[in-house]
């Protein structure tokens, strides 16, 4: 009994660790005061639509693409999969190309009491006097809106033709497990206990974590230097990070 609630309480405070800081407009939940993932609030939208003017207007990859990270001169190569995440690959590719992740920062490492994640993708990480206490709080600002870009959250389960949106699994009431799955090397994106919050903090697993999925979009893996991941320090900037394959299937609001 004791083994098993010490394994609860690490589960909850490894998963806490994802969360994005700050406060999601319009939600009324204070991100900061959340110590796991919360289900959410139910879609005001089916969950198997991708409905509504947010992700309408949202890049989206039609297929695969291959994403090259370099950190401390070193490279680390990731498979997104735009077929069974489209909203959330597409986010991810349209920022590489943007080259918004060019300079930022690991904010957050997560090896104790067992390896979980590396995370990246605060803007505010690029000023090297931002506060790093302070970082996990930033979004990616679209520079044609001024505001925040925030995509839903996209999961397909295993079997299924699509994904779900703007909901967790949980609150869906799905019981099979995603297509994606967190293994080892997953590349996912970080976000608040709001659904659809998230932006441009992106995480890798370093070990199976599959009390994630379901709540989480994988959207890819690491298919090389996955031993540059384990090296990874809190603070290790990203050099570069460039689409080596697939920029084609990469489709903007007016393209068809």
């Amino acid at each position: 009994m004791l083994k098993a609630l010490r394994r609860w309480m690490v589960l909850v405070l490894m998963t806490g660790a994802l969360l994005i800081g700050g406060c999601f407009p319009n939600n009324g939940v204070d991100q900061q005061s959340s110590a796991s993932p919360s289900p959410g609030q139910p879609a005001t939208s089916p969950a198997n639509q991708e409905n509504g003017p947010q992700a309408a207007n949202l890049p989206r990859l039609e297929g695969p693409a291959t994403v090259a990270l370099v950190v401390k001169g070193q490279t680390i190569v990731m498979e997104l999969d735009g077929t069974t995440a489209p909203i959330t690959a597409g986010n991810f590719v349209d920022l590489v190309q943007r080259g918004f992740y060019d300079g930022l920062v690991f904010h957050r490492v997560v090896r104790e009491p067992q390896p979980f994640v590396v995370q990246a993708g605060d803007p505010q990480s690029k000023n090297p006097n931002f506060p790093p206490e302070q970082l996990g709080t930033g979004s990616f600002i679209d520079p044609a809106t001024s505001q925040a870009r925030y995509i839903p959250l996209e999961i397909q389960p295993e079997g299924a033709k699509t994904p779900v949106y703007h909901q967790t699994f949980e609150t869906a009431g799905i019981n099979s497990p995603p297509k994606l799955r967190h293994r080892r090397g997953a590349v996912a994106m970080a976000r608040s206990a709001f659904p659809d919050s998230a932006s441009s903090q992106f995480y890798i697993t370093l070990a199976d974590a599959n009390f994630l999925d379901g709540s989480y979009a994988v959207f890819g893996y690491v298919t090389e230097g996955m031993d540059v991941v384990d090296k990874i320090q809190q603070g290790d900037r990203i050099e570069s990070m460039k689409v080596l394959k697939g920029a084609d299937s990469l489709k903007r609001e007016g393209q068809s």
